[in-house]
């Protein structure tokens, strides 16, 4: 894609109401522009960025055999009477009436809608176990929502809802997706630690949040230093070995870790002095396990081995895209701009003309760009005509992993400049093994 064909409207400047880092470089870097309070729409840029965050989500939700579904923004509210929580969940539920004068809501969670479902189709235990899950945006009126899409009112969110005969079954459901989500954030670049969480209106007596250390998070956390060394678990993980996840999840939760809301004093103070991590952290995922809270009200049961009749044991499991793009910035950046992880990055290679009209710039550059898409890499291609300096400086704000950068005086020698994003690091790369270099 050239730079002169997309739009990509970058700000010198970031808004006076943008407060923390990843705001701000959103919306300098053209990733975002704010519709209303907490509601933006998603430009080019941004957009390229959560497409690629939701996909590694989906792969790992499949990976997991979760089971992809879509359901509707709008909801009965009679559903949400059948559960007990239409009055209960407060006013960060936007309720609308129709023309018929049927009251509606904008789902801010789908844990009644997808009960329904399944009761209406699920009727033995040689149905289980099932996991559904489904990437939609959400509505949440949030009193204060601030931080840009860290925050909104409107956001994307992969949510995952389990359904098991017993709380065995529920268990194990619940820490295939405790794995899933370790692998899903080592691959868009995070260090997630799962900590103990309150249930908060979803409800239940099992929670963790998946947390990341960053000094602009919105709440404080605490740990036990060893998990920033624990290893992801691997690809090949076998989600239909109970035991063997089990022994993963005992792992993971073998250590200290703990929210503000769950934070134990006496407990943390028991730990070495020198293990004990006390942190600001941002949640990038959170998954319950409630057992027969929606499944009872609403009539979601199954006949057993023995014609026995049981309420479904449920868990949810949500992710939020939207708000991982903004936690990635704040967890990978400098004061040039955003520095993208490969996995998510909006391109693979950015790639700077110094001097755009030459003859020979241009060719080199035309070539470079229809070389590195055989070979499969995006390549966004800096063909303004623009001063070198304010390429660099747009190169490095939208944080495209790798720069390419040509120029007349090393083009003479039949060489370009490749510059590592992430740690400033600049070689000097024949033209014909500039692809190689970067696909090797």
């Amino acid at each position: 894609m050239r730079l002169t064909r997309t739009f990509i409207p970058i700000l010198r400047e970031a808004p006076r109401e943008a407060e923390i880092v990843s705001h701000k470089l959103m919306l300098r870097a053209g990733m975002i522009r704010q519709q209303a309070a907490g509601i933006y729409s998603w430009l080019p840029l941004g957009l390229r960025v959560l497409r690629r965050i939701e996909q590694i989500v989906r792969e790992e939700q499949d990976r997991s055999g979760a089971v992809e579904i879509l359901m509707p923004t709008i909801q009965s509210a009679d559903l949400w009477r059948e559960s007990g929580r239409y009055e209960a969940y407060g006013k960060e539920m936007l309720r609308i009436t129709d023309r018929h004068e049927r009251e509606m809501l904008f789902g801010p969670t789908n844990e009644e809608m997808v009960t329904d479902i399944v009761r209406a189709h699920v009727k033995s235990y040689r149905d289980l176990p099932l996991n559904l899950y489904h990437i939609q945006w959400k509505f949440r009126d949030e009193v204060r929502p601030r931080f840009g899409v860290m925050r909104g009112r409107e956001f994307l969110m992969k949510d995952a809802y389990s359904f098991d005969l017993d709380e065995a079954g529920a268990r194990t459901a619940y820490n295939r997706m405790f794995v899933a989500y370790l692998r899903t954030f080592a691959r868009l670049g995070l260090k997630a630690i799962p900590m103990r969480a309150d249930t908060g209106p979803i409800g239940g007596d099992l929670s963790h949040e998946f947390i990341i250390l960053a000094a602009t998070g919105e709440s404080e956390v605490f740990c036990h230093r060893d998990y920033l060394a624990f290893d992801t678990p691997p690809a090949d993980v076998d989600f239909g070995d109970p035991a063997a996840l089990q022994a993963l999840v005992d792992r993971w939760t073998s250590l200290y870790a703990a929210t503000s809301e769950m934070h134990d004093a006496p407990t943390f103070e028991a730990v070495a002095e020198t293990d004990r991590v006390s942190a600001r952290g941002i949640e990038v995922g959170h998954i319950f396990y409630f057992g027969t809270k929606y499944s009872a009200p609403m009539g979601a049961r199954v006949a057993g081995p023995g014609g026995e009749m049981h309420d479904l044991h449920m868990g949810s499991y949500g992710i939020g895209p939207s708000r991982l793009v903004a936690a990635i910035v704040e967890a990978s950046h400098d004061e040039a701009g955003i520095v993208w992880p490969d996995s998510v990055a909006p391109y693979d290679v950015a790639l700077l003309n110094l001097r755009t009209g030459d003859a020979a710039t241009d060719a080199a550059c035309e070539q470079i760009e229809r070389e590195f898409g055989a070979a499969g890499l995006s390549v966004l291609y800096d063909d303004r005509d623009e001063r070198p300096g304010g390429k660099f400086a747009t190169a490095d704000l939208i944080g495209i992993p790798w720069q390419v950068v040509v120029g007349p005086k090393s083009l003479a020698e039949g060489k370009v400049e490749l510059k590592r994003r992430a740690t400033g690091e600049r070689e000097s790369v024949a033209l014909s093994d500039v692809v190689v270099r970067l696909c090797s």
